[in-house]
């Protein structure tokens, strides 16, 4: 049986019960909840790898699980949810999901979803144990040093595309939203003007960087590292 453990918050029987089946046929343990309290519960005693999460819960938001278990554990969020509205998904990005997927949703994007996600965690994991050097595909970065290298030659930065860069290099595979980066890198909303303002510094990192495919961009929400 596969290793990695996936804990599913969901009140709707039926999708519960969908996700329950694809997870076994996949060979993934697997624990299921039906409201906030019992998800909580369940993710402090068996400690998943990833948590497959509604936001319509009977007893709470979902995004009250996000903001709980985000306060002690980084553990990947995957948020399926039948809200479309691009303003749910940023809230719940911003609280600290790592993914958003819309039902009605396809079993094969979803199983999708969760090994990106254990990629990234096993991708974490592992960066944790290593130096200050990062490297995904031609790109290198020194944080010790501040320096960065396309093709093992350096390139020169301004000091908001080091940040930006920084910033999502740290956090790869989990898409970042406008008002979050502009936090991050401006510590407030008014450092940087409008989402046009962060496209310039994104679009000319992308030049830089010698290919568009390190940064996707998640359109109305933000921008995502893609390990490459």
């Amino acid at each position: 049986m596969n290793k990695s453990t996936i804990l599913v918050i969901e009140d709707d029987r039926a999708i519960q019960n969908l996700i329950a089946t694809t997870l076994e046929i996949n060979d993934y343990a697997y624990q299921t909840a039906s409201s906030y309290a019992e998800g909580i519960m369940k993710f402090t005693s068996h400690n998943p790898d990833v948590v497959i999460l509604d936001l319509g819960l009977p007893d709470k938001d979902g995004i009250e699980v996000i903001k709980k278990v985000r306060t002690f554990s980084g553990v990947p969020i995957i948020v399926v949810s039948a809200r479309t509205d691009n303003e749910d998904k940023i809230n719940a990005l911003d609280e600290g999901a790592d993914d958003y997927l819309t039902k009605p949703f396809n079993t094969q994007e979803l199983l999708a979803r969760i090994r990106v996600a254990l990629r990234h965690k096993s991708y974490n994991a592992e960066k944790d144990e290593q130096s200050s050097i990062f490297t995904n595909g031609n790109l290198k970065i020194d944080y010790a040093n501040g320096c960065v290298y396309v093709d093992d030659e350096e390139i020169h930065l301004t000091a908001i595309e080091y940040k930006l860069l920084c910033l999502l290099s740290k956090n790869t595979g989990k898409v970042l939203t406008h008002n979050y980066i502009k936090k991050e890198i401006w510590l407030d909303d008014n450092g940087c003007d409008s989402q046009l303002s962060l496209r310039v510094f994104v679009t000319n990192l992308r030049k830089k960087l010698k290919s568009p495919d390190y940064i996707k961009t998640h359109i109305g929400i933000g921008y995502r590292m893609v390990k490459v």
